[in-house]
């Protein structure tokens, strides 16, 4: 892709682009590129006809026909069964399909990328002037397009078009964040899922202390997945001259779930905001009506990362611990010690909301609770733990874990930063090391991206 890029004159640059991020599509699934650009062409035409006309009525008629026929695909693809099914259990039905579909890689991502374009559109931010093969790549530029960051049209877009010249390539950042994401992915998470994996297929047989500890372990296993697609996505982005929007700035070190929300997956949470939270009032409304608008961008934040009751169930506990921080949070006043605490709130309402969402179905959230919640003891917890790996590979993953906050704690407070050979010998020796590691260490059975099937 690149030797290909930067070889053609800068002319079919764009148009190469388009047809291997196409291609990349293809090899995952050939029908479902049909899929991708019948919305994409759908939504090009649409947002040209709402710039295009004068007459508000049609201008919503119009807009309402892109936002039905994007969800639409979303409700098929996604949720159509999990409802059918729910109803057909409610109702004895003996008649149930398919457990699941098979959902397009990247389509609650690339989605969400048309319906923002089309919404912004007809908030008339931005007249729809660009080229169909314009507006097609800029749906799915192949880094972002099955895992994020989700794209602004005022933020990718001027990219897109301009031109580009490859001495202005930012090579370091490229490889720290090739470098470091895959250390992410390989090295850690892909490595903490052989811990996590076998707890929660089989939650009825550990005790509640194993069960925290994977559930603290899955924390890690998410964070280190996703963030370290969006470092990769962002790190390939850069050899085709395209910045991609910040999507992580260190969440685990928040203090707070208000903050936490502002740090993690950021692209996702700002969209929530600008096209769903505003368009229902945001705080410009009574406060019982505000405080619902908060509520229900987390029950929807909910649905879209799944169609089942725990994902759900997470989405809605976020929602009432975020309105409850709203309540008491400003009468805490802020000291060294409850910024302590608050992140030991943070990193507790954390593991036990996302242990909810990792739990396969509403009965193992009762198991998993009442062990840790009734029946906790850790009498057995290193012969459960033993029985999964063995000690050697459990102190290497903790070990993982350890530099994962290392690294992140000199990010937030500038730790190391004004020691004499910081950025001449220091950094560049650490992401040699995370390198060699990832070799050493990584996990190489090609592990899905764990946000792929959102």
């Amino acid at each position: 892709m690149f030797a290909g890029y930067w070889l053609l004159p800068a002319k079919w640059r764009n148009a190469f682009l388009l047809t291997a991020s196409y291609y990349f599509y293809f090899s995952y699934n050939p029908w479902f590129l049909l899929l991708l650009i019948g919305t994409s062409v759908l939504d090009f035409y649409l947002a040209k006809a709402i710039s295009n006309s004068s007459d508000e009525k049609q201008r919503k008629a119009l807009l309402i026909f892109s936002l039905v026929s994007n969800i639409g695909v979303l409700f098929i693809f996604k949720y159509f069964i999990f409802v059918y099914n729910s109803f057909g259990t409610l109702f004895n039905s003996d008649f149930l399909i398919l457990n699941y579909l098979i959902i397009p890689a990247g389509l609650s991502f690339y989605t969400f990328q048309s319906i923002s374009y089309t919404i912004d559109v007809y908030r008339n931010k931005y007249k729809a002037t660009d080229t169909l093969q314009e507006f097609l790549l800029f749906v799915s530029f192949f880094p972002h397009m099955v895992a994020g960051p989700i794209m602004r049209h005022n933020d990718l877009m001027p990219q897109l078009i301009k031109r580009h010249y490859i001495k202005s390539i930012d090579w370091e950042s490229f490889a720290k964040l090739t470098i470091w994401g895959f250390f992410k992915k390989m090295v850690i998470a892909d490595n903490i899922a052989l811990l996590v994996d076998p707890v929660f297929n089989d939650v009825e047989n550990f005790s509640g202390s194993t069960l925290l500890f994977a559930g603290f372990l899955f924390v890690i296993q998410v964070y280190a997945d996703f963030s370290g697609y969006s470092d990769i996505a962002t790190g390939v982005a850069k050899l085709f001259g395209i910045n991609l929007s910040l999507n992580w700035k260190r969440p685990l070190l928040s203090t707070s779930l208000h903050q936490f929300w502002k740090r993690w997956h950021i692209s996702l949470t700002t969209w929530f905001r600008d096209y769903l939270y505003i368009g229902l009032g945001g705080n410009r409304v009574t406060y019982s009506r505000w405080l619902f608008n908060i509520f229900f961008v987390f029950f929807i934040s909910g649905l879209w990362h799944g169609s089942s009751f725990p994902v759900i169930l997470w989405g809605t506990l976020h929602g009432l611990f975020y309105i409850l921080e709203i309540i008491f949070l400003p009468k805490i006043k802020q000291t060294k010690l409850t910024k302590i605490i608050g992140w030991f709130y943070l990193i507790s309402i954390h593991t036990l909301t996302l242990t909810i969402f990792r739990a396969q179905s509403l009965y193992d959230v009762k198991v998993i609770f009442k062990n840790i919640f009734t029946d906790f003891n850790c009498s057995n917890f290193v012969t459960e733990i033993t029985q999964i790996n063995d000690l050697f590979f459990i102190a290497l993953c903790v070990s993982f874990i350890i530099l994962l906050f290392l690294k992140e704690l000199n990010e937030e407070f500038s730790m190391l930063h004004n020691i004499k050979g910081y950025y001449s010998a220091l950094k560049p020796t650490f992401y040699i090391i995370a390198l060699v590691s990832l070799f050493l260490l990584g996990n190489f059975n090609t592990n899905p991206f764990f946000y792929f099937q959102f």
